[in-house]
């Protein structure tokens, strides 16, 4: 018999995932599914959710299930951009005060759309994780709620939602997802795992704590410079790898000219604008096979001046035309008499057409009778002068 003064790790579930959207649908709409032609691929577009991205699934979850527990404390959150964006406009819906702490480099996009809401902006450090240890200190000084972008399991299942609603609307064979710090792709494992759906990572090269962890590598790593900025993550969460280290069947590392190239298509070909890590999981579906492949577009919080200099420097490849498929005949195989063309009721505002006999458009008849004079007066053609 186990003892029961060991403590178990807390574990995000399926249950927590549907606990949540019972939550979140009173707040949020379901997002479109969009199916691009010239990808071969379904588009879960996030970029359309509130505030630009998935992250306010998360935050918002996290906080209701913070009301249900009767914590009201302040909320502090370390971001990038889109998971302080997110928890701003939860916290103002909910009122609940927020601080957001942000490396000085965060577009300032995501800034500005995190001040609109009322959340207090600390700028400190050059990456996530200095801003991350940042807001550490200051809850441990303050006795604020620490609320992390992923590893959490309120936040977890809020992200999972997106796997909810992906599967109401069809039933995809692979997801792919951008991976991080994890929790969009754990969420979504769990939503989506037990249907028999394949769960695809997508990462950046040089960007790829999550798949270094996976594979067993623990040492140090610095990401480098991307435009993926919302999955620049040096150290993943402990959360979501051991959920990941279950439940995800595989990791794509894309090239960094890659995922500039899909960004760009995506906004001139399917007129989607997303930010780097939302275009992440498109560019890693150009190797993922499937019938119904499902991307999340995660975000589209981009900046208009990084946008404008990606369309002059980026010349994407024309994409390949699509194949037709031909059935091939074989020359020495007796030819069957082809059936009689079945009769069709003729409609009064049909044309007189007729097929040619090799085939091909119906071409219209050479001349067409008149309509029979109904007039009791017939006006001859040439008057007399």
């Amino acid at each position: 018999m186990p003892d029961p003064d060991v403590r178990r790790t807390p574990r995000a579930t399926a249950s927590d995932v549907l606990a949540a959207q019972a939550r979140l649908r009173r707040h949020l709409d379901a997002t479109p599914i969009h199916y691009a032609e010239r990808f071969g691929c379904w588009l879960k577009l996030e970029n359309l959710q509130r505030t630009g991205s998935y992250k306010v699934r998360g935050a918002l979850n996290a906080l209701l299930a913070a009301r249900e527990r009767g914590d009201d404390r302040t909320v502090i959150a370390a971001s990038a951009g889109n998971h302080a964006q997110g928890m701003a406009w939860a916290a103002y819906r909910l009122g609940v005060p927020a601080i957001t702490v942000m490396p000085r480099n965060a577009p300032q996009t995501k800034i500005a759309g995190v001040a609109h809401w009322g959340a207090t902006v600390r700028l400190h450090g050059d990456t996530y994780d200095e801003a991350k240890a940042f807001a550490g200190e200051l809850a441990a000084q303050n006795g604020f709620r620490l609320l992390s972008a992923f590893d959490d399991i309120d936040v977890i299942a809020g992200q999972g939602t997106v796997g909810l609603e992906i599967a109401a609307a069809l039933v995809p064979d692979v997801v792919i997802v951008p991976i991080g710090g994890g929790g969009l792709a754990a969420g979504v494992a769990l939503a989506l795992k037990s249907q028999g759906v394949r769960i695809v990572g997508a990462q950046v090269e040089g960007v790829d704590a999550m798949a270094r962890v996976l594979r067993g590598e623990d040492g140090p790593f610095s990401p480098v410079a991307t435009l993926a900025d919302g999955v620049r993550v040096a150290d993943p969460g402990q959360l979501t790898r051991a959920l990941l280290a279950d439940l995800l069947d595989d990791v794509v590392i894309v090239r960094e000219a890659e995922l500039r190239e899909t960004l760009v298509r995506l906004a001139l070909e399917e007129h989607v604008i997303a930010e780097g890590a939302g275009a992440l999981a498109l560019a890693a579906g150009r190797r993922v096979a499937g019938r119904r492949k499902v991307a999340v577009v995660s975000g589209g919080n981009l900046d208009a001046g990084v946008l404008a200099r990606l369309l002059s420097e980026v010349r994407p490849r024309p994409p390949r035309k699509p194949r037709r498929r031909q059935r091939i005949v074989d020359a020495t195989a007796p030819t069957a008499a082809p059936p009689a063309p079945a009769a069709t009721p003729r409609r009064r505002n049909d044309l007189g057409t007729a097929a040619p006999a090799g085939g091909g458009e119906p071409r219209l008849r050479c001349a067409i009778k008149a309509p029979p004079d109904r007039t009791s007066h017939r006006i001859t053609e040439e008057l007399p002068a």
